[in-house]
């Protein structure tokens, strides 16, 4: 070995040895010293904290991390904060309940309950309390208080329509605590045989009664640990910049009067080791400096990824779906070889992948290759992860993770084998898609846009509904995909890169042949403008033609004007597909003649050049349910589209 690198590994040596030795050092004197240097009230405790409470990072136990605040100090549980009501040092119960100004709730979480509850019951949290993977446990009484909580009868309040979350806990209030199941051996609390309000019980018991939280010590290893610690005369600690919090205990020597520095060191011994340690330091970083611009940052970091940043100011990383290496997708995909890719659009290449754990799954991989293109792909890539992670429904696509590196930006989504609607419905081979499958698909399709616009707080525009995005499964059920275009309703367009004075991304808003015209007329986009393109899917799943087809006649090249003219001129019959006519030879009623006219009655309505004529997805899925029945009965559907 040269000389020079066993000089730089004595180097490095030194430094590590110093740094342990710094930090156990003035962090056992830090957790020790604490009581004397605890100045701010911190309500409930009358006392200055001790095992396991504290308020400095590293010291004590990491679930019970106090902030001092007045009028409650809180408490951070699983990402959620909570102010404390109460402590019992007998017992090592707290009284909890959750702090209204909770920094790691998402936008999305916030819009949801203000427009749901916060004006009426500001205390109700929005989400189930979970309380798993921490020392604490709801106690017995808490729950009991809430399994007993039943309603008078009395119709829903008007609000229960739009807001689910309010809705469910006036049947089954137990849900706000994960955990709990209901008691069947304490008798129930006198005025809780019944109750008027529940949700207005519920916001008095949050704000002045609270949550009572056992600490139980028997299950609580960490604890086990500490004990051990402070019978040697240590101090527990834990390791801050883990996140499995790893245990430590700090040692120091008691008969320097609380000084963790053993004794032979003298105050100018040790001004001497920490000089030699911080310049040790400033060194060690220039040259990681200086090293790392010659590199020019060759090597990725999550850390400065502004993909990563962005997304994590946006939504907690707990809720986003887990982050692949970029490695990782490459080996599932045999890196990226051709005969694997499934698909191909304008913004990125899709490849079959086959991960560790063995799933299939359909690995997208964004092109950014001119400078538009790039400042697209990232916001589409974005807002997909944002999106896709906080939904879930039967008929929409699943996302199962993600990979942002300078090499490329990859979504990774459930595998649906058997290709898109348009693959089907512009193949030659149409034998599968009876008229009862289409009406299916159309049903389908809609429930997935009803739960975007009237499930989910606040709505999601999905902007870019194509028979290329419905992907069809093997047993011919769909799944609705690609929201890159996609949009929350209250949130402003800017991109990860923009400045807080807010740049709108301008670029191309959806597939030629499925825009909807009021929407670039007005700029305002609205959940009609994914109804145009529905009803644009309709046509197809109809007449079989494409959306766009430069073949046809110049006033006829969008699907739409075609079939809307042909309709008009009582000339629907010249574009319905074929193959319906050899399905409907074996309908002996005229059930799918009827159907497609009633679909195409409908379809009409939703291409209606002015938005407000459009009917919503509510009444969409509802009419299409109409003609579903009288089809599967194989009976005339004259007045099922009629609204």
């Amino acid at each position: 070995m040269p000389p020079l690198h066993s000089t730089k590994l004595v180097f490095l040596f030194l430094i590590l040895y110093l740094y342990l030795y710094f930090t156990t050092c003035v962090l056992a004197q830090r957790c020790n010293s604490e009581p004397e240097i605890f100045r701010s009230p911190c309500p409930p405790f009358t006392s200055t904290l001790s095992f396991p409470f504290s308020t400095s990072q590293g010291c004590g136990h990491p679930s019970f991390q106090i902030k001092c605040s007045t009028p409650h100090s809180t408490i951070s549980i699983n990402n959620l904060s909570f102010s404390i009501l109460h402590y019992d040092p007998n017992s090592s119960s707290l009284t909890i309940t959750p702090h209204l100004l909770n920094a790691t709730t998402e936008a999305t979480d916030l819009q949801a309950h203000s427009n749901c509850s916060s004006s009426h019951f500001p205390s109700i949290p929005n989400r189930s309390i979970n309380l798993s993977d921490s020392p604490f446990r709801a106690s017995d009484s808490s729950c009991s208080r809430l399994s007993f909580l039943k309603p008078c009868s009395h119709p829903k309040p008007t609000y229960c329509e739009h807001c689910a979350w309010e809705c469910n806990l006036i049947e089954n209030p137990l849900q706000l605590l994960h955990g709990c199941t209901p008691s069947s051996t304490q008798s129930p609390i006198s005025d809780q045989r019944c109750q008027d309000d529940i949700l207005g019980y519920l916001d008095k018991f949050f704000s002045s009664i609270g949550i009572e939280l056992e600490w139980d010590e028997a299950q609580d290893t960490y604890f086990s640990s500490c004990k051990d610690c402070e019978s040697k005369n240590g101090v527990c600690g834990f390791n801050s910049t883990d996140p499995e919090k790893q245990f430590i205990c700090f040692h120091y020597d008691q008969n320097t009067h609380s000084s963790p520095w053993p004794r032979q060191h003298s105050p100018k011994r040790l001004a001497i080791l920490c000089s030699i340690f911080l310049f040790a330091t400033l060194l060690l970083v220039a040259t990681a400096i200086f090293r790392s611009k010659r590199l020019k940052l060759s090597s990725p970091s999550d850390l400065e990824d502004p993909n990563t940043l962005f997304l994590h100011r946006h939504r907690s990383a707990s809720l986003l779906p887990p982050v692949f290496t970029y490695e990782d997708l490459e080996s599932s995909t045999n890196k990226f070889d051709p005969k694997r890719k499934i698909g191909d659009g304008g913004f990125g290449s899709v490849y079959l992948g086959q991960l560790h754990d063995n799933r299939i799954v359909a690995v997208k991989h964004l092109h950014h290759h001119k400078a538009t293109s790039k400042a697209f792909s990232t916001k589409s890539f974005c807002n997909e992860i944002l999106i896709l992670s906080s939904i879930e429904h039967p008929n929409l696509v699943k996302l199962h993770g993600y990979c942002s590196d300078p090499r490329g930006l990859i979504l990774v989504y459930d595998y649906v084998p058997n290709g898109t609607l348009a693959d089907h419905l512009h193949s030659r081979n149409k034998a599968s898609l009876t008229w009862n499958i289409r009406v299916d698909i159309a049903l389908q399709t809609a429930l997935a846009i009803e739960y975007l616009h009237f499930s989910v707080k606040p709505a999601i525009v999905h902007r870019d509904i194509t028979s290329s995005n419905i992907f069809v499964e093997r047993d011919m059920r769909i799944k609705v995909g690609d929201f890159g275009l996609s949009r929350l309703l209250v949130f402003p367009e800017t991109t990860p890169s923009s400045s807080s004075s807010g740049y709108v991304w301008t670029g191309p808003q959806g597939t030629p042949g499925y825009l909807d015209p009021d929407y670039h007329r007005s700029f305002r986009l609205t959940e009609k403008s994914d109804v145009y393109s529905f009803g644009v899917v309709l046509l197809e799943l109809i007449s079989g033609l494409r959306p766009v087809d430069q073949s046809r006649d110049k006033r006829e090249f969008a699907l739409a004007d075609l079939v809307v003219s042909k309709i008009q001129m009582g000339l629907l019959h010249q574009v319905v597909d074929p193959a319906l006519r050899l399905d409907h030879h074996h309908h002996h009623h005229g059930g799918v003649m009827d159907g497609v006219d009633a679909v195409a009655e409908l379809a009409f309505r939703c291409v209606a050049a002015d938005k407000d004529d459009r009917p919503d997805a509510k009444e969409v899925v509802e009419e299409l349910k109409r003609i579903r029945s009288c089809t599967t009965r194989d009976i005339g559907c004259d007045d099922v589209a009629k609204s």
